[in-house]
């Protein structure tokens, strides 16, 4: 398998398939939404993209090569696990990527139990509507934090580099199509949820109940969520009623303005 295929095409790759999601997910929301949008759609797509954009460059500076870079290098110096034991290929992409899964469940567990990590993690769950670009909507810093735990994952794993690049992909488009407000037939949503994170599933997380918000922890892979305890099958008002955000950032100038979302770590 040609690695620089996949190095040289990285962000063509990535690109194509997360506008092709958006657009998929944006269509169902538009024909099947699952709850009333209380702010303004358009205002909210402009704000949380706006902070996308400005994520993805910054990122782009700070990490060029982001996560199959970080690959490449562990391939070359022969770190990490899968560098040093002999297994198929198939063998080596499946566990990197159920691996990668789990480091990224529990990165999620520890910003909602540690409070300076929490503080970034507002930014997410401060979103007064849940739809397809709340999965895009997290704080420059969140996302730095994140791409250096992704790092440090990848040296000590040594996975090929056609795993980190489908578990990129498939991260950005779970974290799309799980926070999306799309309604889902209850029979589809449950055996939809027995293999990848529904809507119905990730909406839970971002009730303004601390109970709930605590829960369902998984972006991709549901599993974890039953296996650490931390799932809750659907909101005690019953997703209409469910109130989305945080209470202390219900006032949209500060929760739904790309402004306010920069500056809600830094607000006592």
């Amino acid at each position: 398998m040609d690695q620089n295929f996949f190095l040289n095409n990285e962000a063509v790759i990535r690109m194509s398939v997360f506008l092709g999601i958006l657009a998929i997910m944006a269509t169902i929301e538009w024909l099947l939404p699952r709850r009333a949008w209380i702010t303004s759609r358009a205002q909210h797509w402009l704000n949380n993209l706006g902070l996308l954009v400005f994520n993805s460059v910054l990122l782009r500076l700070i990490f060029p090569l982001a996560g199959i870079g970080a690959a490449k290098i562990a391939i070359e110096n022969n770190w990490g696990l899968l560098n040093l034991i002999e297994l198929p290929l198939f063998a080596e992409i499946i566990l990197g990527f159920v691996v990668l899964d789990l480091v990224i469940y529990l990165q999620h567990m520890v910003f909602h139990k540690i409070p300076i990590l929490w503080r970034l993690h507002c930014v997410h769950h401060a979103d007064r509507d849940i739809d397809v670009t709340t999965g895009t909507r997290f704080h420059p810093i969140e996302i730095i934090a994140s791409m250096l735990i992704k790092f440090a994952t990848i040296f000590l794993l040594g996975p090929p580099i056609i795993t980190v690049l489908l578990f990129e992909i498939v991260l950005n488009g779970a974290a799309l199509f799980n926070h999306s407000n799309v309604k889902f037939n209850k029979k589809l949503d449950g055996i939809l949820r027995l293999f990848i994170v529904t809507p119905d599933m990730h909406r839970v997380h971002h009730s303004i109940i601390a109970k709930e918000y605590n829960s369902n922890f998984g972006f991709n892979l549901p599993w974890w969520d039953w296996l650490f305890g931390t799932y809750k099958a659907q909101p005690d008002a019953g997703h209409e009623k469910m109130i989305i955000g945080l209470t202390e950032y219900q006032d949209v100038k500060i929760s739904n303005r790309l402004d306010g979302m920069l500056m809600i770590p830094f607000r006592k």
